[in-house]
């Protein structure tokens, strides 16, 4: 049984807080994300340990989607729990998010973009939070079967209903971006966010310009896998550690994408941020929050100590031209 839970009063010291988009809200520059570790397969205590953390270190959002787990609802429950627990007098310090797009629940109405599944979903939701609203709703994906007015509409009736502070969306490309942010705007509804995977070995956001379009047009990025499924932690560096994500039997990261050339990439990598007084993962991070493109990157953790390493990136964000330049060297090498 954990001792009563007291926010330390430093908290917000360290942290660096950027504005998304051209909203008024901010965003830490490091965000905690449910994707893992927060299921039925996680211990509760140190879910509760880890949040706990990241808030003593300033992290104020905790980034979920439906499907968070496993299994499907799991995340959210959790975060229901540890909300009871130990954060429901911080609720107004806190940015929670939730998304919907993928599947869900059985049969035609679990899963895409209709204006049935996102509503629905968001109820259930709230119910496993045991919240009254989000921070931020998200269209979890893009849907081709679905008119974009359907699921922007439903998004902008959200909000409207109070469910939802903000709206966004996660994984469009820029053509898709841009639409729904002109039936967005048309429909008075504060858009503020697009959230994509970015990191240094995965620049699709820089290849297919949502990244400028959003800069220009005042459309926040939240990036999510920064370190790129632990590839660019360097613990793949001298085998397969037993409580690594590909030794658990992760969908996402295999051994077979272990080649001798991407083990040397990494390597090569972790060099240049040994050299700048990183370890990879702080340097990874601070590469997206180098330029202002990105104003906060999502990060997993299974135990305390890992945010305690990654806060310390917002604090090194410069980079040398020749820094630069090595890494854009390395990148290219293996896709």
């Amino acid at each position: 049984m954990m001792e009563q839970y007291t926010a330390s009063e430093n908290r917000y010291n360290d942290m660096v807080y950027n504005r998304v988009g051209m909203s008024g809200l901010k965003f830490p520059a490091i965000s905690l994300g449910f994707w893992h570790n927060f299921g039925t397969n996680g211990n509760f205590d140190t879910m509760r340990e880890v949040c706990r953390t990241a808030f003593d270190s300033g992290i104020t959002q905790f980034d979920l989607a439906n499907n968070y787990g496993p299994e499907y609802g799991s995340a959210e429950e959790n975060l229901g729990r540890i909300l009871d627990a130990d954060f429901r007098p911080y609720r107004d310090e806190l940015v929670i998010t939730t998304k919907a797009g993928y599947d869900m629940w059985p049969g035609p109405y679990g899963d895409h973009g209709s204006r049935k599944y996102l509503i629905a979903s968001l109820d259930q939701s709230l119910k496993r939070m045991k919240l009254d609203y989000v921070d931020i709703f998200y269209h979890h994906r893009m849907d081709p079967d679905t008119p974009l007015e359907e699921s922007m509409t439903a998004l902008a009736d959200i909000v409207r209903s109070g469910k939802a502070l903000y709206a966004g969306i996660s994984n469009y490309d820029r053509d898709n971006t841009e639409k729904a942010a002109k039936i967005l705007r048309d429909l008075h509804c504060p858009f503020i966010v697009n959230q994509r995977c970015y990191n240094i070995l995965n620049r699709t956001i820089e290849e297919d310009g949502v990244k400028e379009y959003c800069r220009s047009h005042g459309i926040g990025i939240i990036a999510y896998s920064p370190l790129a499924q632990g590839l660019l932690t360097g613990k793949y560096l001298h085998g397969v550690p037993s409580d690594s994500r590909i030794a658990k039997g992760s969908r996402f990261l295999h051994t077979s994408d272990l080649t001798p050339e991407r083990i040397q990439q990494i390597a090569d990598l972790d060099r240049i941020a040994k050299e700048r007084g990183q370890d990879l993962a702080q340097m990874a991070l601070s590469w997206i929050l180098r330029d202002g493109g990105v104003c906060s990157v999502i990060i997993g953790a299974s135990k305390p100590s890992q945010i305690t390493d990654n806060v310390a990136a917002v604090s090194h964000t410069s980079f040398t031209e020749e820094e630069l330049a090595a890494i854009d060297e390395i990148s290219a090498r293996v896709k």
